[in-house]
């Protein structure tokens, strides 16, 4: 096992490595930039080293200051949390040619799946049910109008390389094809600097449902049910839920199987989600991410599992502590992401919080690294929380979600819990009945 475990991240992700260390008796090591010198991670680590000014590319995206941060501190293993360099293959390639252990899995597996014309090849071979589209990249007008003829609109068109809804766009009929398909690569290069786009079939009410993945990098792997993740603002997550309302026990097992068979193929290791489309009983896959995700905390919640723990237990060489035997869902979780932003037009809100109260009682926790007089800096994502809530079942976790943000107090910012409060009060959200374009028109009718 290790004896210190460096996190490349920050804010809450960054302390959730931390406390899972710490109980494991490994020594932490945070990396800091000068505008994060007083933040939450910083103060509970057992080391923290400042590895540069605020800007993330001079910081936390700078692979020479982390690795000399390793040196300097002796780490062992870079644990990456999500975002930053979490899922960068050239990153991980240069922490194990420094002798250095990634928690995650290979540069291989995380290459193979970032880009999304390999993935979708890859997963098709191996048996996981795909979205008709294009055959690999879709390099002319002329090829954009054949395929989208033989898939039948509408249909959309992604970046290969793309991710929170830039290089995406729709293309309701032929007319509107051209101008999509121009688009969608001039905004691929500007924000990936690769203009290579692909088209599938648009499915008009689809669930986002996502299946927990994780392998031991040996050919053994489980899975861990689903979550719901439809309910998203500009194709980012704003309230997850596990297990999806709409997914059955007999589902649950037929794609989970699926999924543990996929990447034990390929000898996964680590955390991952493969993330699906889902209508009229059939899924379509997305993309596999490759880290740990920001709503881990629901599944959790139901399996009663420590996945930070597990990642750093594979990666040190130990096998899994479970095996898809020893997995019985219990109850129902939900997570809705904090951010620091003013509504309605959800513009970042950074500043500072004069006091923070975290809501408590049963089943309820709190992923934050607030605490009053901390000053959120501007630099960075605006999410300053997850509240998690855990019930005996949905209608439980509903009403223990509305009483926990009624605890809640973020005081000096404007944060995003009025939506929340808001959304609770829908029948539709009170009787799990939604998909992936049911916020967008929400807020359109609601919030002005």
């Amino acid at each position: 096992m290790f004896e210190k475990i460096l996190i490349a991240n920050r804010g809450e992700i960054a302390l959730r490595v931390i406390r899972a260390c710490r109980e494991m008796g490994i020594k932490s090591v945070a990396v800091h930039s000068t505008a994060d010198s007083d933040a939450m991670h910083v103060r509970m680590a057992d080391e923290a080293i400042c590895i540069g000014p605020p800007p993330s590319s001079d910081s936390y995206l700078s692979v020479p200051a982390i690795i000399s941060a390793c040196e300097i501190t002796g780490a062992e293993a870079i644990h990456p949390g999500y975002g930053f360099l979490s899922e960068n293959a050239n990153f991980v390639q240069i922490v194990e040619d420094h002798d250095i252990t990634f928690i995650g899995p290979s540069a291989e597996h995380i290459r193979m799946m970032g880009d999304k014309i390999t993935a979708k090849e890859t997963m098709k071979a191996l048996g996981v049910p795909c979205v008709p589209g294009s055959d690999g990249g879709v390099p002319d007008m002329e090829t954009a109008q054949r395929v989208a003829g033989e898939i039948g609109y509408p249909v959309i068109i992604k970046a290969t390389a793309g991710g929170g809804g830039r290089g995406m766009k729709l293309a309701k009929s032929e007319d509107e094809l051209e101008t999509a398909f121009r688009t969608a690569r001039a905004e691929a290069k500007a924000a990936f600097g690769n203009d290579e786009v692909y088209i599938e079939k648009y499915l008009g009410r689809p669930r986002h449902i996502e299946i927990q993945v994780f392998g031991d990098g040996k050919g053994g792997a489980v899975h861990l049910g689903e979550r719901d993740c439809s309910l998203q603002r500009r194709h980012q997550k704003v309230f997850e839920e596990a297990p999806g309302p709409a997914i059955d026990d007999e589902t649950r097992a037929r794609i989970g199987k699926i999924c543990a068979d996929a990447v034990a193929q390929i000898g996964y290791r680590g955390a991952g989600t493969i993330e699906f489309l889902y209508e009229d009983g059939e899924f379509y896959f997305i993309e596999m991410n490759t880290r740990l995700q920001v709503e881990h905390p629901v599944t959790e919640a139901i399996f009663g599992v420590d996945l930070v723990r597990e990642q750093i237990r594979v990666a040190s060489g130990l096998p899994m502590s479970f095996g898809q035997e020893d997995l019985s869902l219990n109850g129902h979780a939900i997570e809705v992401r904090i951010n620091a932003e003013k509504l309605p037009n959800f513009a970042p809100c950074p500043g500072m919080v004069n006091v923070f109260h975290a809501p408590g009682g049963l089943g309820v926790r709190m992923d934050s690294a607030l605490y009053g007089g901390y000053r959120i800096p501007p630099y960075y994502d605006s999410l300053i929380g997850k509240l998690i809530v855990h019930g005996r079942d949905r209608k439980e976790a509903l009403a223990r979600l509305k009483r926990a943000l009624g605890e809640l107090i973020v005081d000096g910012v404007d944060t995003t819990v009025p939506l929340f409060h808001a959304l609770l009060e829908e029948p539709d959200i009170q009787s799990g009945d939604y998909n992936i374009h049911w916020l967008e028109k929400w807020l359109a009718e609601n919030i002005a």
